[in-house]
């Protein structure tokens, strides 16, 4: 029965492997899009997508309804102004005020030298409209001229440079002025303080909001432990909305998929390592909301927040509402640093960690720290792997003591199963009454593996959704080790100009994977063989399973993996050793 126990335990060790691998098995990647690097607007032709006023839906004949249909009539040459941070640039396109071309300066989207740089948001003339608004919307029963998509503003100030904000203003010309103060900081946050100046003889009541618009579906990974989409925290809460479920959802609710009504947070689309995020004002009531539109046989997301209590801005007065931007990369570091500077909850969860989080996110920073002293996070992956072997080493001991017993009693076990093979009952009988005299317990073999599988997995996942680990090198040919091991056996390692993956996912195994295959092999045979011929039989296939398996996983998780067997190995020989000179030591006495 003991042996039934432990041949379903490494089953089920084996079937969640087998699964993860099925659920989670990498794609390619996608093409990279080229950079564009024109900082004009190009006219546009056709009907404008329809725009949706966050908070509110304005009365059919307003300012704002006519602004949603209504075909915008384009300067062939939209002024712009530059956007010249100290790792962002691009430029906020005056025509609407929209903040559409930020490019990353630290990041290239492959290892090519000469690879376009990553851009995050682009303008509605591009393939791929990506932009962040600001606006205000009137009080209900108010006729009050607002900007709108139309609306060309007029900047001052060369540039949003680090350090020096520029203002984009525009005269209604029914005496109200409105203004967006942009400055951006060292790193990929914006601050953007909305104005509106009163010079008329009587109040007026306006709602500040924001909105992020994509307008298209991008192409996601798929990867059920990677949420890309409409994501945000209310109220203390993470609220995750995918592109699919914002379609679905939003179906039902005449566009949006998500409303709630929040004190402070965050919300934005997340890419798997770039975010684009609304911050408001921590203070002030927002209505938040998450949107989908279909135009023209296109999907349009949209994140925005809009202010629950209207901001009245007296005759001869001036009102103002600040709140932030943040568009870049998903740094864990620096989104700790914001979540401290500007008290915003649970920023670090941009990172996807997971349900994982209390063990992924310490994990990640312990993989930090070591590659801040070893300068490498291959070394530090391996340094890791020693400190948690570190950690398990008295249980790892008591296991391996037990099969090196195993195996050492394995002649005295096969005799009692063949002497009591017709009658299994007495055999149990006996075999147990071994095994308590000899104090071995035959399900500790399971232990080395069902101990390591949540921080496999854990590890997994920093190496998958960090953007510290993207395109970290190693040594040799591993030049990312967020990636697969590129070389590949079927075509012998590139000397034969063909992809077998193009055939099959499988056919793709690398060196890393074989040393890997090789070390659990070597494991595998210092270990007691099942009496059962069937279970050894199948333990005999185990390594070149997780070969193939392993072979489509990161290279850093791969590398982690082969150093534990060896470090396995190691431990292991020196235990079953030090057993067989007791055992010896014991028989002359």
């Amino acid at each position: 029965m003991d042996q039934k126990r432990l041949f379903l335990a490494i089953a089920i060790s084996i079937a969640i492997l087998l699964g993860f691998q099925w659920v989670v098995r990498p794609y390619l990647p996608a093409p990279p899009r080229p950079q564009i690097a024109a900082k004009t607007e190009a006219p546009q032709s056709g009907v404008t997508p329809a725009e949706t006023t966050p908070g509110v839906t304005p009365p059919e004949g307003s300012p704002g309804a006519a602004a949603e249909a209504a075909v915008p009539t384009v300067p062939k040459n939209v002024p712009r102004l530059p956007i010249q941070g100290q790792r962002v640039e691009g430029s906020v396109s005056l025509l609407g005020a929209r903040i559409d071309d930020i490019v990353l300066k630290d990041y290239r989207e492959t290892l090519a030298p000469d690879s376009p740089l990553v851009r995050l948001l682009e303008p509605r003339s591009d393939g791929q409209p990506y932009y962040v608004q600001y606006g205000w919307t009137a009080a209900p029963g108010e006729t009050v001229r607002l900007p709108d998509n139309d609306t060309l503003w007029t900047a001052s100030g060369e540039a949003v440079t680090s350090g020096h904000p520029a203002t984009l203003s525009w005269d209604n010309g029914e005496g109200l002025t409105f203004k967006l103060e942009l400055s951006v900081d060292d790193d990929y946050m914006f601050t953007v303080h909305q104005a509106v100046v009163n010079a008329t003889d009587k109040p007026v009541t306006l709602f500040p909001w924001s909105r992020i618009r994509r307008d298209y579906k991008p192409k996601v990974a798929g990867y059920y432990i990677l949420f890309e989409g409409m994501y945000g925290v209310f109220n203390g809460t993470l609220q995750e909305t995918s592109y699919d479920k914002a379609k679905t959802e939003g179906d039902k609710k005449g566009g949006v998929a998500f409303e709630t009504a929040t004190t402070g947070g965050w919300a934005g689309i997340t890419d798997k390592y770039w975010l684009t995020a609304l911050v408001p004002d921590q203070t002030v009531p927002v209505k938040a909301e998450f949107r989908h539109l279909t135009e023209g046989g296109s999907d349009r997301y949209q994140v925005d927040f809009v202010a629950q209590d209207g901001q009245t801005i007296l005759p001869g007065a001036t009102t103002g509402h600040t709140s932030h931007m943040f568009a870049g990369a998903k740094i864990v570091t620096l989104l700790d640093h914001y979540e401290s500077e500007y008290n915003i909850p649970n920023f670090d969860k941009a990172v996807d960690f997971g349900w994982f989080y209390f063990l992924t996110k310490p994990i990640f920073y312990c993989l930090d720290f070591l590659n801040s002293v070893l300068g490498n996070f291959g070394l530090a992956i391996i340094a890791f792997t020693i400190f948690v072997k570190a950690l398990f080493f008295p249980l790892a001991n008591y296991s391996y003591r037990s099969m090196s017993k195993m195996k050492l009693l394995a002649p005295r076990v096969q005799q009692l199963r063949e002497q009591y093979k017709d009658v299994p009952q007495k055999m149990q009988y006996e075999m147990m009454k071994l095994y308590k005299s000899e104090k071995v317990n035959p399900a500790s073999g399971c232990l080395p593996i069902v101990i390591q599988i949540p921080v496999f997995f854990a590890l997994y996942k920093t190496i998958f959704v960090t953007i510290e680990m993207r395109q970290a090198p190693f040594y040799g040919w591993i030049h990312d080790l967020s990636a697969v091991d590129p070389t590949n056996v079927f075509n012998l390692f590139g000397l034969i100009p063909f992809d077998p993956t193009e055939i099959s996912h499988f056919l793709h195994l690398g060196i890393w994977p074989l040393i890997m295959g090789v070390t659990m092999y070597l494991q595998q045979k210092l270990n007691p063989p099942p009496p059962d011929p069937v279970q050894a039989r199948i333990f005999q296939y185990m390594p070149i399973l997780f070969t193939f398996m392993l072979a489509n996983f990161p290279a850093g998780l791969v590398i982690y993996w082969t150093w534990n067997n060896f470090l396995s190995i190691v431990q292991q020989w020196f235990i079953m050793r030090r057993t067989r000179l007791a055992r010896a030591n014991l028989a002359r006495t």
